[in-house]
C-alpha cells in the first residue's frame, strides 16, 4: 500500500494560502506512506527524495530490473532497513503559476524567480527551514555565500540535465518563451482593477514595470 500525492499546499507561507503556486517546501513536499511485506513499521524517513524516485524503489521492492533510463534513485534500503538513501540535495520547479527553480539542501531553500506571476517575488529568496520551516525571513542579505553556492548546485544540476536531455529544450523556459506561465498571462488588465477595488494600488506601478508587455 502507498500512499501520496501529486503536490501539497501553501498555508501561509510566501502570502499564499490554500494554493499550490511556487517551488517551495509548502507545495512540493508531498505525503508518502508506504506499507509493504517485510518492512518495519513505524520507520520515518526524513531523506530528500524525488517523485520520479519512486519508480526504481518499486523495481527494487519487487526485485525487478531497473532501466539505464531512469533518472530516480532508489530508496528501498530506506523501507527495508531503515538506511539512509535520500538525495544530497532537490531541485525542484513550478511553472504553472509562477516560473521559479529552487535548491534544497541541508536545512536551506534557496529559490529563484523568473516570472513572479504577478506576485512580486525578489528574483532570490533564502530560507533556512530548520529555524523558518513557514518561509517568513528572506536570508539572502546576510547569507550571500549559501545563495552562491545554492546557485553553483541549480547551474550544475541544469548543465547535467541539458547534456543527458540533447534532444529537449529545458520547459521551463519554454514557458518563459510563450510569454509566462498559464495562469498569470494575458490578465494583469483584470488583476490591476481588482487591486484598485481591493486596496492595493502600491503594487500596481511595480507590476505595470516588471511586466509591461501585459498591457500592450
Amino acid at each position: 500500500i502507498i500512499v501520496s500525492a501529486d503536490h501539497g499546499e501553501n498555508m501561509g507561507e510566501l502570502g499564499i494560502y490554500g494554493e499550490h503556486a511556487t517551488a517551495d517546501r509548502g507545495t512540493c513536499r508531498i505525503p508518502m506512506i508506504v506499507k509493504w511485506p517485510g518492512t518495519k513499521a513505524g520507520q520515518v524517513d526524513n531523506d530528500f527524495h524525488y517523485n520520479l524516485d519512486l519508480v526504481p524503489t518499486v523495481c527494487d521492492m519487487f526485485d525487478l530490473p531497473k532501466s539505464d533510463r531512469y533518472d530516480g534513485k532508489s530508496y528501498a534500503p530506506a523501507l527495508i532497513a531503515g538506511e539512509s538513501a535520500g538525495q544530497s540535495e532537490l531541485i525542484i520547479s513550478q511553472c504553472a503559476h509562477v516560473c521559479q527553480r529552487s535548491v534544497l539542501f541541508d536545512s536551506w531553500l534557496y529559490m529563484r524567480t523568473y516570472h513572479d506571476g504577478y506576485h512580486l517575488f525578489p528574483k532570490e529568496m533564502l530560507f533556512d527551514l530548520a529555524a523558518d520551516p513557514h518561509q517568513q525571513n528572506d536570508l539572502t542579505e546576510s547569507h550571500p555565500e549559501v545563495c552562491n553556492e545554492a546557485v553553483r548546485r541549480l547551474q550544475a544540476w541544469h548543465d547535467k540535465m541539458m547534456e543527458t536531455q540533447s534532444e529537449v529544450e529545458d520547459p521551463l523556459w519554454t514557458v518563459m518563451k510563450e510569454g509566462g506561465p498559464h495562469h498569470a498571462k494575458g490578465h494583469l488588465a483584470h488583476y490591476i482593477e481588482y487591486l484598485k477595488k481591493t486596496g492595493r494600488e502600491w503594487a500596481i506601478p511595480e507590476l505595470t514595470k516588471r511586466h509591461p508587455e501585459e498591457l500592450k
